[in-house]
C-alpha cells in the first residue's frame, strides 16, 4: 500500500510490531459474496466544490512537497533508529491492574525496545533492508522477482516473497504522485465519502478554507484486540477528516482525522518554509496514547529531503525515530543484491513467518504487557509483502 510510505519508513516497524502481537498466523477466511451495490447518487454541487478544492490541495502538496526534485531519483539509502519506551510507573501500573492490585510491580528502570535500519528502496519496488535490535536481526530483500528473509536468530531464511508491482514508476516523482493519487481515489473519486464545504475565514492577508469528509464507521470496542490486515493498512479509508488549506497557495494548514472504530482521533499543524514543510505538530487524542508528538524535515541543497525526525509522546510512553536519507540516480538493484548467509537454513515461507513473529512477539507482548495499548492485526499465513 503505497499510503504507508509516504509516512516516515521506520514506522513500517511500528506495523511489523503490531503484526508480532499475533503469534500464530491463521489461514485467511474464504470473503462472503459481496452484496449488491446500489447505483451511487450523483453529487450535490456543495460537494463536488469540495472535492475539486481537495483536488486542487493535493495537486499543490505533490509539486511543492515532492515533485520536480525528485525527477530522476531512482532509489533512496536510509538509515536511522526506531526507540520505544515505557516508564517504571507505567510497567508497575500494567501489572498491578492485570492482577486486581494484588501484585505490585517492581520496576525501577524503563522498558525499551530498539530497531536500526538499514535500507534501500528503489521506486521500481526493489529494496533491500538491514534490521537489528529488539525486534530481531536479519535481511529482507527482493530484486525483480527473487528475494528472502533471513533471521539471524534462527539462521534461516525464505526464498518465499511477493513481486514487486508490474506498474511501478521509475523515479520517485512518478512514486510520490501515485501516493497523491491513492488518496485522491478514496477521498475525491470513490464516493466512499460525504464531502461539504466547512467554513472560510480571513487572518490579515490570509485566507483559509475548510473541507469536511465523512465516511462512518462502527463504534470503537474496548474488548477488540485484533483485526484483519486490511482493515489496520486501510483504516483511513473510513472516518472522518477536516481539512483547513490556505486558498492562495494551497497548502494545508490543520489536519483533523479521526476513525472511532479504531479509536483514533489526532490533529496535524503543518508549518513551511520557502514553500516545504519543515515541522508537523501533532496533538493524539487516540485511545491508549494520547499526548503531543511531532515531525521535523531538513533537506539538502536540490531541495530533497535529508532527515526525518519525529516522536510521538503520551504521560508515560514515547516512540521516537531519527533517519537520514541518501537520494541517488546512480545505484542499481543488482548493487543491492544478496544471497542469505553460508550455513543458513532454508525454510518454507509460512514456517519462517511463524517463527520470526514468535520470537518477536517474546519483546512487543512485553510492551504491550508493560502498557503499550495497540491493537494488534490479525495476520493470514503468507508471504511477506514489502
Amino acid at each position: 500500500m503505497r499510503l504507508m510510505h509516504v509516512l516516515p519508513f521506520s514506522l513500517t516497524a511500528i506495523l511489523v510490531a503490531q503484526t508480532a502481537l499475533k503469534p500464530a498466523p491463521q489461514k485467511a477466511v474464504a470473503p462472503a459474496a459481496p452484496a449488491a451495490k446500489e447505483a451511487p447518487k450523483a453529487d450535490s454541487l456543495e460537494a463536488k466544490f469540495a472535492k475539486d478544492a481537495l483536488t486542487s490541495v493535493l495537486d499543490s502538496v505533490n509539486a511543492s512537497w515532492f515533485g520536480q526534485p525528485y525527477q530522476n531519483i531512482t532509489a533512496v539509502q536510509i538509515e536511522g533508529t526506531l526507540r520505544v519506551a515505557l516508564s517504571a510507573a507505567a510497567i508497575n501500573a500494567k501489572v498491578a491492574e492485570n492482577t486486581g492490585g494484588q501484585i505490585k510491580g517492581g520496576a525501577t528502570k524503563t522498558g525499551n525496545a530498539n530497531v536500526n535500519l538499514k535500507s534501500t528502496y528503489f521506486a521500481n519496488g526493489d529494496f533491500k533492508t538491514d534490521f537489528s535490535g529488539d525486534l530481531g536481526n536479519g535481511i529482507w530483500t527482493r530484486v525483480g522477482n527473487k528475494g528472502f528473509l533471513y533471521s539471524k536468530e534462527l539462521n534461516s531464511y525464505t526464498t518465499r516473497v511477493d513481486p514487486g508491482p508490474a506498474d511501478a514508476p521509475n523515479s520517485y516523482m512518478g512514486w510520490f504522485r501515485e501516493v497523491i493519487i491513492d488518496i485522491r481515489k478514496v477521498y475525491a473519486e470513490s464516493g466512499a465519502f460525504r464531502a461539504v464545504l466547512g467554513k472560510e475565514e480571513a487572518s490579515g492577508a490570509v485566507t483559509t478554507q475548510t473541507l469536511s469528509f465523512n465516511a462512518p464507521t462502527g463504534p470503537y470496542d474496548t474488548k477488540k484486540r485484533e483485526q484483519s490486515l486490511d482493515e489496520t493498512l486501510g483504516f483511513w479509508k473510513r472516518g472522518h477528516l477536516d481539512l483547513t488549506f490556505e486558498k492562495a497557495s494551497k497548502q494545508p494548514k490543520t489536519l483533523v482525522y479521526s476513525n472511532e472504530a479504531n479509536g483514533i482521533r489526532t490533529r496535524f499543524d503543518f508549518t513551511y518554509a520557502d514553500g516545504k514543510l519543515q515541522n508537523l505538530a501533532i496533538s493524539n487524542y487516540s485511545k491508549g496514547f494520547e499526548g503531543p508528538g511531532g515531525l521535523r524535515i531538513s533537506y539538502d541543497t536540490n531541495g530533497l529531503m535529508k532527515t526525518i525526525a519525529g516522536e510521538l509522546n503520551s504521560q508515560q510512553k514515547k516512540i521516537a525515530f531519527n533517519l537520514s536519507l541518501n537520494w541517488t540516480k546512480d545505484l542499481k538493484s543488482s548493487q543491492v543484491a544478496a544471497l542469505p548467509p553460508a550455513g543458513a537454513k532454508k525454510m518454507g515461507g509460512d514456517e519462517q513467518q511463524t517463527l520470526m513473529l514468535v520470537g518477536v512477539a517474546g519483546n512487543v507482548m512485553d510492551l504491550q504487557r508493560a502498557g503499550w495499548n495497540i491493537m494488534a492485526p490479525k495476520v493470514a499465513a503468507s508471504a511477506p509483502s514489502r
